[in-house]
């Protein structure tokens, strides 16, 4: 009982939560909503979404909800590799395939490739946003980045290598399955590093966190010097 208290209260360590949670959920939203439309646009998406697009081919599964079944999946890969998931992670799973659903459902099918194209960029620039809101809430990694930095501390291979080799293999599955390997996917791999690292400083809450964090330390050892002194003969 007290290792599940000290797990939960783990997953929402650390200064600043209301504004951490707000940002991690609106940022959790807008990543499912920016796949939806890419989705949508259908000139090819992001790996992970190519595997998720061919499971629900083939299963008759929704995409949001193989989405989410992929991401609690990757989490299970976890236990050998001995991550632990923050909560940040745990809502990855929740809301990022929910999402992505919702806006499918809303959003009908596009035949026009003037208005697919520009879908797609939108679509594109609200994931790197939301990519840049969600790791900046300070709550953990996402499942498959978690997979990511724990193959590469087990292994010790660099960690590019690790990222190409997985994103490689589900890319290939998720095409003899039916996924939508374009343009699109190649748009997706050259650009979202650049842009995420930009947006990634623009919604870095971590410096903020650590200063509150020091001035909450100052306080106490200010309040320790104060009883103390009033304690000295």
């Amino acid at each position: 009982m007290q290792s599940t208290r000290r797990f939960l209260r783990s997953l929402v360590a650390g200064p600043m939560l209301a504004p951490r949670l707000v940002q991690l959920v609106i940022g959790l939203i807008a990543y499912g909503a920016g796949i939806g439309l890419m989705v949508r646009a259908a000139v090819g998406v992001a790996p992970w979404d190519v595997l998720a697009q061919g499971v629900s081919r083939v299963s008759g599964l929704d995409f949001g909800l193989v989405t989410n079944l992929i991401g609690l999946t990757v989490i299970l890969f976890w236990i050998p590799l001995r991550q632990k998931p923050g909560l940040g992670t745990l809502l990855n799973v929740l809301l990022v395939g929910t999402s992505a659903q919702g806006v499918l459902w809303v959003l009908p099918v596009v035949d026009d490739l003037l208005v697919r194209i520009p879908l797609f960029a939108g679509g594109l620039a609200l994931v790197a946003l939301a990519t840049g809101a969600y790791i900046g809430a300070a709550f953990g990694p996402g499942p498959r980045d978690g997979l990511m930095t724990g193959l590469h501390t087990r292994t010790g291979l660099p960690i590019w290598l690790v990222r190409t080799v997985l994103e490689l293999t589900v890319l290939a599955i998720g095409w003899l399955l039916g996924g939508n390997v374009g343009v699109g996917t190649l748009a997706f791999a050259l650009l979202i590093g650049p842009m995420a690292h930009v947006t990634m400083r623009w919604f870095d809450l971590r410096p903020r966190m650590r200063a509150r964090s020091a001035r909450g330390e100052d306080a106490v050892r200010l309040r320790r010097g104060a009883s103390t002194s009033a304690v000295a003969p």
